[in-house]
């Protein structure tokens, strides 16, 4: 994928990173880094959150095949109880920036925090609607995401994971009550917790 590269170009060009599912109950936070490739643009990068479901992945398969470099990846729910949501977070986006093929000179991060990396790092809020590397990291983070949202939709039926994508929604909080906890849920996480002390509590009685 790199041969024939400007190496001195490539120096100069940024990741853009972004990540989804901070806000969820249950599943991984899942990063992406992405090094886009000028003499390759592509068309209609936006906020994940802004595009239909079909563009996103008519998108995630473009910058799949386009980007200099890309790469997804994650804090488990393991990691996130340990650690907490914000540094799983960080930890996540590190990783996604580190296994880029390529080390850029600067990571844009969405938002108004920065990971520990080992290059300059610059924060930007609402970053996946200005910068097109965010939007696109953006975009490959969501759809890795709900794609596994969709797999525990099948190994944890009932909780309808697959259409909340495990956040905090209404049908998901009487799942959680009614089935209890699953494996995938984040105990650190006040709901979960509640529901983890009610069935503690139920077999104490």
């Amino acid at each position: 994928m790199q041969i024939g590269l400007d190496f001195n170009l490539v120096e100069d060009l940024v990741a853009g990173v972004d990540e989804v599912g901070r806000g969820p109950l249950c599943g991984a936070v899942v990063t992406a880094a992405v090094i886009l490739d000028p003499n390759r643009p592509i068309a209609g990068l936006n906020d994940s959150k802004k595009l239909t479901e079909a563009r996103r992945e008519r998108l995630y398969d473009e910058i799949c095949e386009k980007a200099l470099s890309w790469c997804i990846a994650r804090a488990e729910v393991e990691e996130i109880d340990e650690l907490n949501i914000l540094h799983a977070t960080m930890l996540a986006m590190q990783r996604a920036v580190e296994g880029l093929s390529i080390t850029p000179k600067l990571a844009m991060i969405d938002g108004n925090r920065c990971p520990k990396l080992s290059m300059p790092a610059e924060a930007v809020v609402k970053g996946d609607s200005k910068v097109p590397a965010i939007a696109a990291a953006s975009i490959l983070a969501k759809v890795s995401r709900d794609r596994e949202m969709a797999a525990f939709e099948e190994q944890y039926p009932g909780y309808g994971i697959g259409g909340h994508k495990g956040y905090p929604t209404p049908v998901h909080l009487e799942a959680l009550d009614r089935l209890g906890p699953t494996p995938i849920h984040r105990r650190s996480f006040g709901p979960v917790r509640r529901a983890y002390e009610a069935r503690e509590a139920l077999v104490e009685v």
